[in-house]
């Protein structure tokens, strides 16, 4: 199977039902940090440093990045996906930094996507020549032996296999997982290292040519492959729609 884009292949209407579920996990997960670390509201159990808020927010990323790899090699137009994406994250990194600086994104999910995609519309022909099956074991264990890259060390979670030398993070290069946190911060941060590995992981697993229902999906779910159509307008407004929301419903004295 080729990198190169199909005009005439069925829309695969399975992934998109993955990334609307994805997309409305992460709509809650979002409602309730703005209900606890922004309005400062009492949730018994929602705490970000708990294990079960933490796999619940890696599964949201880790599907978001996953499915945005699997649908690289089916894009039609990569190239001016990946620089719409690169233009939101701009204005999510501006408008975060004059709205709320103590929350501004400087390398976010966003950022990480568009420069994932455009640095695969570049690689196009070396990734083509890649067998799929191992390009999809590289990239995985890629991703795994730098997960903790961006802090500081080689391994994964709480697996710590040896420390990154300290001189990689003086430059503070953080969009490549290098940050000076002496330095640098951003409340969403997605580098390339590692998350680069997963986003290939999707592309690899696309060529392997899944078993993914294409073509219109089922009445039942069309509601969520709509939602998972237009993630980007979804994500852009998601935090505003919310935030007016709670600031609302606390000016009526309802929260």
């Amino acid at each position: 199977m080729s990198l190169s884009p199909a005009a005439c292949r069925p829309r695969v209407w399975a992934a998109d039902a993955l990334r609307g579920l994805a997309l409305l996990n992460m709509l809650a997960y979002h409602a309730l940090y703005d209900w606890v670390y922004i309005f400062g509201l009492p949730c018994a159990w929602y705490d970000i440093s708990s294990p079960g808020c933490h796999v619940w927010q890696q599964y949201i990323c880790w599907s978001f990045i996953l499915l945005a790899g699997f649908s690289f090699p089916l894009s039609r137009r990569p190239w001016r996906h990946g620089l719409i994406v690169a233009g939101c994250a701009v204005a999510l990194s501006v408008v975060t930094a004059a709205v709320l600086p103590a929350q501004a994104v400087r390398w976010g999910v966003l950022h990480l996507i568009a420069a994932s995609v455009l640095l695969c519309c570049a690689a196009r022909p070396a990734l083509d020549r890649v067998p799929p099956a191992w390009g999809l074991a590289v990239s995985g264990a890629l991703f795994v032996l730098t997960r903790g890259v961006p802090a500081g060390y080689f391994g994964f979670e709480g697996l710590r296999l040896a420390p990154a030398p300290a001189a990689w993070y003086a430059p503070n290069l953080y969009p490549l997982g290098l940050p000076d946190l002496t330095r640098f911060s951003s409340s969403d941060y997605f580098p390339l290292a590692p998350w680069l590995f997963l986003f290939l992981c999707g592309v690899f697993l696309c060529r392997l040519r899944p078993a993914l229902p294409a073509g219109r999906p089922p009445k039942a779910l069309a509601w969520l492959c709509c939602a998972g159509r237009h993630t980007l307008f979804v994500y852009m407004l998601h935090q505003p729609v919310l935030y007016g929301a709670l600031l609302a419903a606390r000016s009526l004295g309802w929260l």
